[in-house]
């Protein structure tokens, strides 16, 4: 066992591929703002940080909060429509789990959404928590977010490890103090999390359990 009791897990990008669903919100919502519908590649560009920073790519400040509400909306009536877990994600959580280690998911998403996405791929029985926005009044990177979840798990920081696929995730974790290991299976290329800071990149999930031996 290495030093990480406690892996708080990105979800979009990272465990779950829900672009498809994303793409498809800002599809229906930015066109009823008087712009057109994005390309897949522009919004895998603007999403992290949570969906207000997202749709600021796209819309001035006075027309975000309108726009969150019709993507949130709709977005819902769609949500498990096309989401899957990353290849290799369900025996990367499962053999975390059964190694004895904490999981958790630590996601910007909104986090009712998040939650039901786990119920519905059937991860959830090998999570200690799902946690998102809304939860508290903070996202990701503000450490008081990170304080929160390492509370509601009885974890540490000094043993928790970070797993994500942006350089929010990589502010993340330093932000709280400990590590962050990187995939590239979001919205990043390897070059850009290293130059974030990431301590390690990998592929993706498979290859980065078997460094977590």
């Amino acid at each position: 066992m290495t030093r990480f009791a406690t892996l708080l897990i990105d979800l979009d990008g990272t465990l779950v591929d829900a672009f498809t669903t994303i793409h498809r919100g800002y599809v229906h919502t930015l066109p009823q703002f008087g712009r057109p519908a994005p390309a897949m590649d522009e919004v895998r560009r603007a999403v992290g940080g949570g969906i207000a920073n997202a749709m600021g790519h796209f819309l001035p400040p006075d027309l975000i909060p309108a726009a969150i509400k019709v993507h949130t909306d709709y977005v819902q009536t769609i949500l498990l429509d096309d989401v899957t877990l990353m290849p290799g994600g369900r025996e990367f959580v499962r053999s975390q789990h059964e190694r004895g280690r904490q999981l958790a998911v630590f996601t910007n998403k909104q986090a009712e959404a998040a939650r039901r996405i786990c119920a519905h791929l059937e991860v959830t029985p090998f999570l200690d928590g799902v946690f998102g926005a809304g939860d508290t009044p903070w996202l990701k990177p503000q450490p008081e977010f990170t304080e929160y979840v390492l509370a509601k798990l009885g974890a540490q920081a000094g043993s928790a490890l970070l797993i994500g696929d942006s350089p929010f995730d990589v502010a993340t974790a330093r932000n709280a103090g400990f590590p962050a290991w990187c995939v590239t299976t979001g919205t990043h290329a390897e070059s850009e999390l290293r130059s974030a800071g990431a301590d390690e990149v990998f592929p993706n999930l498979a290859a980065l359990g078997g460094e977590l031996k």
